[in-house]
């Protein structure tokens, strides 16, 4: 009898032990694995992480980058080709007929003085034609090819009444017709050479 109570007290001892024992590693065992797996948890997570964030924010910004880009290449191009084009920023139109008389009566150049071989007819025109493209308004230099000599004047091609030519130093309104004399269309005095009109060069 003696015996059993022994063997069952020494039984209990190594049952106790081994309880504490178990408890012991289980938290040492615990403890171990989740600090190597919060580590490998987190090196594996913000590799991803990373990456997910690396790609996203590369797509986003290459998408506003682009957009971005292609918005003020375009616009900077643009203005550049008018000003390369045109010489301006702006778009000239044709006039009314009554916007181009209204033009060329405000318009100063036939107060100049007509002076020979200094300040001539191609002076008159180019100086008119430069104050309308000024004011935004499409005006033709148009050369006057007569079968003695030559004479240049302006025209614009109205919205309403199409192309009309006038001239520069007078901002009459004339008359161009081939094989004709311009100053007998137009009631001038007569030309000292014969003006008889041979070809019409328009220059817009």
């Amino acid at each position: 009898m003696k015996r059993i109570f022994i063997s069952v007290a020494i039984l209990a001892v190594i049952c106790l032990g081994g309880f504490i024992v178990y408890n012991i590693a289980y938290g040492i065992g615990d403890a171990a694995g989740y600090d190597k797996g919060y580590s490998a948890g987190q090196e594996v997570g913000y590799s991803w992480g990373k990456q997910d964030g690396y790609d996203l924010g590369k797509e986003e910004g290459y998408n506003t980058g682009y957009t971005s880009g292609k918005t003020d290449g375009y616009d900077d191009g643009y203005a550049q080709g008018m000003q390369a084009g045109l010489g301006h920023g702006y778009t000239l139109r044709d006039p009314t007929y009554k916007e181009a008389v209204v033009f060329l009566r405000e318009d100063k150049t036939d107060r100049n003085r007509y002076v020979e071989d200094s300040y001539t007819c191609s002076h008159f025109a180019r100086d008119v034609c430069n104050n309308a493209e000024a004011e935004g308004l499409r005006c033709a230099f148009v050369e006057l090819r007569f079968r003695e000599g030559g004479h240049s004047i302006i025209a614009f091609d109205t919205s309403d009444k199409g192309v009309v030519y006038f001239e520069p130093q007078f901002d009459d309104e004339v008359k161009v017709i081939i094989n004709q004399s311009y100053s007998r269309l137009n009631d001038y005095q007569g030309s000292p050479v014969n003006d008889t009109i041979m070809d019409i060069l328009v220059i817009w």
